[in-house]
């Protein structure tokens, strides 16, 4: 969902294919329990402390920003989500995966258990609600799961039809498996996607590329 004016405070919200299909069973599984801000949309490079017209008019080419409409492709909208971080922090906190990248062959399993660094007064440690791991192109994938977090409903299955289309999974270790079907790659040796990994405490993110190299 998003504002379309910032005047008037109209929202424009929209549902997900899952979310539409919650909906559509009407008993009663579709609720709205949490949610989230982001400020995609604001480049706070424009903030101007030296305006001429004095401190009211610092911040006006932010306020004059065009606004996103909303749209439910989660790996392009609410890249900076908003956060709350105990009073103090002095630092913001980041992912660390163990890999910069992930490279697999046809077939090849990794298991990847996500930590971050600066939060909660520790170097480094697990966040209590787990992660949110999203796989752009799930095509590339035979399996792509995760475990670690109680109360979450997984998406099980995601119907591809031949398109590139997306997956989220929300655990402590995300197993990801390469896929074995050749007709994928057409004449490539190699497929290519990308894996984000999402705080769901701290909102730290991380994208980094995925590999798949074909065996003969």
């Amino acid at each position: 969902m998003g504002y379309l004016n910032n005047t008037v405070l109209t929202v424009d919200a929209i549902l997900t294919k899952k979310g539409r299909e919650a909906l559509a069973k009407n008993d009663g599984s579709f609720r709205i329990t949490q949610f989230a801000l982001a400020d995609d949309e604001i480049d706070y490079t424009l903030y101007n402390p030296n305006h001429p017209s004095g401190s009211a008019f610092y911040g006006i080419a932010l306020d004059s920003l065009p606004l996103l409409e909303a749209f439910p492709n989660e790996t392009q909208v609410m890249k900076y989500k908003l956060t709350t971080l105990p009073r103090g922090t002095a630092k913001m906190p980041v992912l660390g995966l163990g890999t910069g990248a992930v490279i697999l062959k046809q077939g090849e399993t990794l298991a990847i258990t996500p930590q971050t660094l600066n939060f909660l007064g520790s170097n480094q440690t697990v966040e209590s609600n787990g992660y949110t791991a999203i796989i752009a192109d799930v095509r590339t994938m035979s399996n792509f799961s995760a475990v670690g977090v109680s109360n979450v409903q997984q998406e099980t299955t995601t119907v591809t039809l031949g398109t590139s289309v997306s997956k989220t999974v929300v655990g402590t270790t995300i197993t990801l498996t390469a896929t074995t079907i050749n007709t994928l790659f057409g004449s490539n040796t190699q497929l290519t996607t990308t894996l984000t990994v999402i705080g769901r405490d701290s909102g730290a993110r991380l994208t980094i590329p995925v590999t798949i190299k074909k065996t003969n």
